[in-house]
Parts: structure tokens; sequence; C-alpha cells
């Protein structure tokens, strides 16, 4: 009979630890300017459905990866549609998106003016702990994969 069993207390290394499941959500968006906004809003709810709940810094990290990701979607792929997939588990938080062109993200010359961008690539890759960018027959897979526990260092812009 075990310990447990016999009323005594367990000893911690036979405790189970709550460990929260992995959690994971998935959308098709259209390649739209109101698109980036809805795969904020999904964001933001899936990332407080979480728990244990992520510090306030993590999850503005993830939103802007995001924000970021799926605005290139759109802004560069030609499509129709693109697809958000989000994954946590206890260690990491995985952001994919997939769109149809099959041309990778690039660093560019950041535009200060504000008309031509160029910042999104290097925010992600500042952000994220790991980026990869996977060619498909019919597209492209971009992920970041984002630290759950830890501050993120404030980015950096890759150019």
């Amino acid at each position: 009979m075990d310990d447990a069993k016999r009323g005594e207390p367990m000893s911690s290394a036979t405790v189970p630890l709550p460990l929260p499941a992995p959690a994971a959500f998935h959308v098709r968006l259209d390649c739209c300017p109101e698109a980036v906004a809805k795969a904020r809003d999904l964001t933001v709810a899936f990332l407080r459905g979480l728990s244990p709940p992520l510090l306030q810094d993590a999850a503005d990290a993830v939103e802007l990866v995001v924000s970021e990701l799926v605005t290139n979607a759109v802004r560069h792929s030609g499509g129709r549609s693109c697809s958000l997939r989000l994954s946590a588990d206890s260690d990491s938080i995985v952001v994919t998106v997939r769109d149809s062109s099959t041309l990778p993200p690039r660093l560019r010359e950041p535009d200060f003016s504000g008309e031509g961008g160029g910042f999104g690539w290097g925010l992600v890759r500042g952000l994220a702990r790991t980026t990869a960018v996977t060619e498909e027959a019919n597209g492209k897979v971009v992920t970041a994969v984002l630290p759950r526990r830890e501050r993120p260092v404030h980015a950096r812009v890759l150019v």
C-alpha cells in the first residue's frame, strides 16, 4: 500500500504537479486589413484562457508577433486567405501563420516616415526565442516560438 493510501504524507518526489494542459487554437482569416484586428482579438482571448496566465509583457509580445505575421500575410502573400495557429505548453507559446506566398519574410531598412514599414520581421525575430520559415507546395509557414514564463527582453529591431 502506498503512503497516500495509508494516510501518510506523500514525498515531494511522488506528488503530481499540476501542469497546464497543452492548448491550441486555429483560425482561417481572409487576407484583408480587418484580419489583423481579428487575429489580435482572438490572440488576446486565447492568452487570457491560459493557466497559469502569462506575464503582461509576455502576452504583449505574443500579440505583437501575431499582428506582425498576419500583417505580412495580408500585405505580401497575394492570397485570399491565411491561417493563424496558436499553441501553448508549460514553456512556450508557438505562433504559426500560413499563407499562399512562397517568398520568405526579409529584413528591410525600416521606413521611419511611417509609409513603408520594414519593422515587422526584425521585431518578430527580436521577440521570439526562435523563428522558422518553411516553404510548402502552396505557400509558406512562418513560426515564432516565444517564452511563456520569462520576461521577454525588449525587442531590438534587426536590420
